[in-house]
C-alpha cells in the first residue's frame, strides 16, 4: 500500500506564496498535484515524471512550480502570486507508470489526504 503525506497548506493573502510537499512511501514514475474547490470537480494542477517532464494546467502556468527531489520520492509545489480562485483542497497523487493524460485524475492510483489552501482577497 502506497502512502502519500502532504504538508504545507495554510491561509495566505492574494499575491502571497505557499509551498506544498508530498512524501511518497514508494518510488513511482508520475506524481501530480490536484485540487478541488467546494462544489467543483477535482482538477489537475501539475504533474512531474521521473524524467523531469513537467506539465501544468493553464490556470497556474507562470505562477506555480512543481518539482521532485533527487530520489524522486518527494513532490513539491511552489505556489506564487496566489489568487482567491486558487482556494481549494490540494491533493497529491501518484502512478507507478507514466500516464499519457498527465492531469487526468482517473490516471492516478494512490492519493494523499489533502491539504487546505485558502487565499483571501
Amino acid at each position: 500500500q502506497v502512502q502519500l503525506v502532504e504538508s504545507g497548506g495554510g491561509s495566505v493573502q492574494a499575491g502571497g506564496s505557499l509551498r506544498l510537499s508530498c512524501i511518497s512511501s514508494k518510488y513511482n514514475c508520475a506524481m501530480a498535484w490536484f485540487r478541488q474547490a467546494p462544489g467543483k470537480e477535482r482538477e489537475g494542477v501539475a504533474a512531474v515524471f521521473t524524467s523531469g517532464t513537467t506539465t501544468y494546467a493553464d490556470p497556474v502556468k507562470g505562477r506555480f512550480i512543481a518539482s521532485r527531489n533527487s530520489a524522486r520520492t518527494t513532490l513539491y509545489l511552489q505556489m506564487n502570486s496566489l489568487k482567491s480562485e486558487d482556494t481549494a483542497v490540494y491533493y497529491c497523487a501518484q502512478n507507478p507508470l507514466c500516464p499519457s493524460n498527465r492531469l487526468d485524475p482517473s490516471e492516478y492510483l494512490s492519493w494523499g489526504q489533502g491539504t487546505q489552501v485558502t487565499v483571501s482577497s
